[in-house]
């Protein structure tokens, strides 16, 4: 959710209220739906996965890309050392990723058999993390409530928000398919 290549810099994708490069007091802005983004295109194969959140679902989408005759991508959340993560609890923070909004699961196949409409499949329940929780186990959110609470507490609350607007978008779209 950052620059990598770039020594970590704030992205169009880096989350409400992280500490990148360029936004060390915290990103003010929502994160881009990369996702979303390629959906728009209505031809892409369209996942978005955590492995260790939910394995079914992680290898559903692989093979639901891989049987796609067209483009498609499967966004995947992996932990990051610099995000402050004890490694060897990653599965669960992967799982915390996904019951807080901040990484929902879905499959978008466009076509998923000859001639079939396209399908949005949201695999995630309704958050039931507050996204205040997930951030509290990460450095790129630690930092700004270490070094100006108000702010961070603001960031939780909007970043909330974020969360449940795109669950309820996620959830409008699997019941329009």
């Amino acid at each position: 959710e950052v620059y990598s290549n770039t020594g970590g810099q704030a992205s169009k994708a880096t989350p409400r209220g992280a500490s990148a490069k360029f936004a060390v007091s915290g990103k003010t802005g929502r994160k881009k739906d990369l996702g979303m983004i390629a959906n728009a295109y209505r031809d892409v194969y369209v996942a978005q996965i955590a492995i260790d959140a939910n394995e079914v679902q992680s290898v559903r989408a692989i093979k639901e890309a891989a049987a796609y005759p067209g483009p498609s991508l499967i966004l995947a959340y992996s932990t990051c050392i610099a995000h402050g993560i004890d490694l060897s609890r990653s599965a669960d923070h992967m799982k915390e990723a996904v019951t807080s909004g901040h990484w929902p699961l879905y499959r978008y196949n466009p076509e998923p058999t000859p001639g079939a409409k396209p399908q949005f499949k949201l695999d995630s329940k309704t958050p039931s993390t507050p996204m205040a929780d997930f951030y509290a186990h990460e450095t790129r959110y630690g930092t700004i409530a270490r070094s100006n609470p108000a702010a961070a507490e603001k960031f939780a609350v909007e970043a909330q928000e974020d969360a449940d607007q795109r669950y309820r978008h996620y959830e409008w779209l699997s019941k329009e398919e």
